[in-house]
């Protein structure tokens, strides 16, 4: 079944790349200082766009075909500890709200970062603190979530990377919900 479009897919791996660069050039720890501000311009394009498609965009890009709520979060947190998870064909309802927490993440890293080059923050200590913590924080969230995404490969017996690239999950059973 087609799952992904190619701008939830394109905005996907473009946004991995933008992090990955803005990690590797925050130190010279392997790329060049200068790559900094540039990929964190990419990503923050990409937060932009790929929330105006979450709200505009058709079946499982929307926002409202994957978010749902706390409740249902809980439930099918109680559902995995018991092995009786249901399998979805997009999002299930914890990875869902992972999206919505790696998104937010990274505006709020884009942002400091942007507010950084402006004659009212430049040098702001402060702000650096909050770009530097959210930036960890994004660390912990992309630790979860590629967990996630093995934990629930395997469980399922599926590659959600080959989805991610290809658009398709098959469907295997009339219980998959949609």
């Amino acid at each position: 079944m087609y799952v992904w479009d190619p701008l939830v897919r394109l905005a996907h791996w473009t946004l991995v790349s933008a992090v990955c660069v803005a990690w590797l050039s925050m130190e010279d720890i392997g790329l060049p200082h200068t790559w900094h501000e540039p990929a964190g311009y990419v990503a923050a394009a990409v937060v932009l766009t790929r929330t105006v498609w979450g709200l505009i965009g058709r079946g499982h890009a929307r926002f409202t075909s994957f978010v749902r709520s706390p409740q249902a979060v809980l439930t099918y947190g109680q559902q995995v500890l018991r092995h009786a998870e249901p399998r979805y064909i997009g999002h299930n309802p914890l990875g869902g709200w992972m999206v919505i927490a790696l998104l937010a993440c990274v505006a709020g890293i884009a942002c400091t970062g942007w507010l950084q080059t402006t004659d009212r923050y430049w040098g702001s200590e402060p702000l650096e603190v909050v770009h530097r913590s959210l930036a960890w924080g994004l660390l912990g969230l992309v630790t979860l979530h590629v967990s996630g995404v093995v934990f629930t490969s395997l469980r399922h017996k599926e590659s959600l990377v080959r989805a991610m690239i290809t658009g398709r999950k098959p469907v295997r059973s009339e219980l998959d919900i949609h």
